[in-house]
């Protein structure tokens, strides 16, 4: 079940009701293959700076991420995020962003990765996720993760990868902003018609949401109790869904079902501390136990 990402590995500062944390370890491909690590191997395709903090590299230690395809690219900076929420954790504000090497070309995948059977593009330029995808021909499910600004600057290239993959991940107002369409049920439709063969619609605290051929299904978010840090949920989600499929090869409703299930889990821990804090408190059995009682909260009859 070869499962590789490929996204942005960023510097963090982020502000929040429950505290603040500076210059910590953040980026979509990050939060994505931790959450997918304990689900089985996970194997990445990044770029990071000089300045990139060399204790950082040992959270892709504790994960066990396979860090071939991790490229510190000499005369580059990592890229930076600097965000503040609002007192709902719903909403934030992002003060600064700094491309940096984000805004480079991808560096090239190891052969060894070209077996890769399960594709992750986590939120990075389409035109880099497309380069990507093509280097896998063996692949049996590819999902991409999108967000605003691409669907505002690069729509035409969204839109042919939006013909490669299997499936996409975005959340309510990305999806909106997608299709023009306000009704989340009818949005995630007229996705479908544009080339995935399912999307899933992350509503934050509200749950998630996925099309596929036709059925829908929608699942709740876990109840929370402390929400420190929501930087990062959405590509937990995604790695718990994503590690979940890769181990089951199960690709059906029922499957994707379970899949969402435990991304919901994941994701649920990982808003309760900043960066990967609470992820690395974390084992299997924690994760299959929070899943236990979210199925005995959905029980009905």
């Amino acid at each position: 079940m070869p499962l590789i990402v490929t996204g942005s590995i960023g510097i963090d500062s982020i502000e929040s009701p429950n505290g603040n944390a500076d210059n910590v370890l953040g980026g979509s491909a990050i939060y994505f293959a931790a959450a997918a690590s304990f689900f089985g191997p996970v194997r990445l395709v990044a770029a990071v700076g000089e300045d990139f903090p060399p204790a950082f590299r040992k959270s892709f230690e504790h994960f066990k991420v396979d860090m071939q395809g991790l490229e510190t690219r000499k005369g580059s900076k990592t890229f930076r995020w600097r965000g503040k929420y609002h007192q709902d954790m719903n909403h934030r504000d992002t003060l600064e962003v700094q491309l940096n090497v984000l805004a480079e070309a991808l560096p090239p995948v190891p052969e060894k990765y070209k077996d890769s059977e399960y594709i992750f593009l986590a939120n990075t330029h389409p035109a880099g996720q497309l380069a990507l995808l093509d280097q896998f021909p063996k692949r049996k499910l590819a999902i991409a993760d999108t967000m605003d600004l691409w669907i505002e600057t690069e729509r035409p290239t969204l839109m042919k990868l939006l013909k490669k993959v299997d499936g996409l991940v975005l959340n309510n107002d990305e999806a909106e902003q997608l299709t023009g369409e306000s009704n989340l049920i009818l949005a995630a439709e007229k996705i479908t018609e544009m080339g995935p063969k399912f999307v899933v619609v992350k509503k934050g605290e509200h749950g998630a949401l996925i099309e596929h051929d036709g059925a829908k299904v929608v699942l709740p978010a876990f109840p929370a109790t402390k929400v420190v840090d929501p930087t990062g949920a959405g590509d937990s989600f995604a790695g718990g869904m994503m590690g979940c499929l890769a181990a089951s090869g199960d690709f059906s409703l029922a499957g994707l079902r379970k899949a969402m299930a435990y991304g919901t889990v994941v994701a649920s821990f990982n808003i309760e501390s900043f960066s990967l804090d609470r992820l690395k408190q974390l084992s299997r059995a924690d994760i299959d136990n929070r899943l236990k009682t979210y199925r005995e909260m959905l029980a009905i009859g």
